[in-house]
């Protein structure tokens, strides 16, 4: 009976008489899903342009935020160091095409997507050579003061992540349905023979692809980074974002930013309202049982498209 009480009706009662700091608790939850949509962007970006889930999405994010520290502490100033990690970034697109993607096209997805985690491992173990392992902190300037509203307390990092996803969402959006290469990428998602067939280059497509995952990977690695520290544990976050891909679907970029915002505020509120009445450590499990419900009821996702096969 306690137990009943604890689930159902306590934690209801303290929403209600600390409303600031449910909202605290709340804010705090959204910004850290957008944290998570940042990295579930690049998942969606590869997979909407040949179909298979990139393995190795987390530890791009990691190796990106790696060479843009590393290169700070060169001596060169953040704006330089940007500019050349995304170079950096756009050559690993390049080497990506050349020694992997092109030898496995029209292959089965499930090839494609072994190949990513080769590629996971190899990135990790290369960027620990060149960089090393040791947590490097890293300071770009974003304001981390706090604002008030009422009672509640709400970073102004977690506000200029939001606003940074937001502009990344929209501008990824509009890429894809009014440009040719937008339009191509799609293309080539729906058939890899049929793209090529009507003069799509599909090598310079995945090489354009990846290249943007690349600069989305560095954005969330410069994100988590900050708050973290750049750290290998970064290429774990990609194991959150693939519940967010669930609930918002694997072939939509709105979908990514929707998903992390109800994984990272359900995750947030549960495991300080009813983290007690489980003994703890909800945060790390949630995201899962939430995927799980929804592959049961709607695998596509809230914005993917329902696939029905005739065989």
């Amino acid at each position: 009976m306690e137990f009943a009480q604890s689930i159902l009706v306590t934690p209801f009662v303290e929403m209600i008489d600390a409303p600031f700091f449910f909202l605290e608790v709340l804010v705090g939850g959204l910004m850290a899903g957008v944290m998570y949509s940042l990295v579930a962007l690049g998942f969606v970006l590869i997979f909407k342009a040949s179909g298979v889930f990139n393995f190795a999405q987390g530890v791009m994010v990691l190796f990106a935020a790696l060479n843009f520290v590393g290169l700070m502490e060169f001596g060169l100033p953040i704006w330089a160091a940007f500019i050349l990690t995304i170079v950096i970034m756009a050559a690993l697109a390049f080497a990506i095409e050349r020694a992997v993607l092109r030898h496995l096209v029209n292959q089965e997805p499930i090839i494609l997507f072994m190949a990513t985690i080769g590629l996971a491992f190899f990135l990790e173990g290369f960027g620990e050579t060149i960089w090393g392992s040791e947590i490097k902190p890293l300071d770009v300037g974003i304001p981390d003061d706090v604002w008030f509203v009422g009672d509640a307390m709400i970073q102004q990092a977690d506000v200029f992540a939001a606003v940074t996803a937001g502009v990344l969402v929209t501008v990824l959006a509009l890429f894809f349905h009014y440009t040719r290469v937008g339009r191509a990428l799609r293309a080539v998602a729906d058939d890899h023979q049929a793209a090529l067939s009507i003069g799509i280059p599909l090598n310079h497509i995945w090489i354009i692809v990846w290249a943007v995952a690349g600069f989305v990977a560095l954005v969330a690695g410069i994100m988590w980074g900050s708050k973290l520290g750049v750290q290998f544990s970064l290429s774990i976050i990609a194991l959150k974002a693939l519940p967010v891909l669930i609930l918002g679907g694997f072939t939509s970029i709105p979908g990514a930013i929707v998903g992390g915002l109800i994984i990272g505020a359900g995750e947030k509120v549960a495991e300080v309202y009813w983290g007690s009445a489980f003994g703890g450590a909800i945060e790390e499990w949630f995201a899962y049982i939430v995927a799980l419900i929804f592959l049961f009821f709607r695998p596509q996702g809230l914005f993917g498209e329902k696939i029905i096969e005739r065989v």
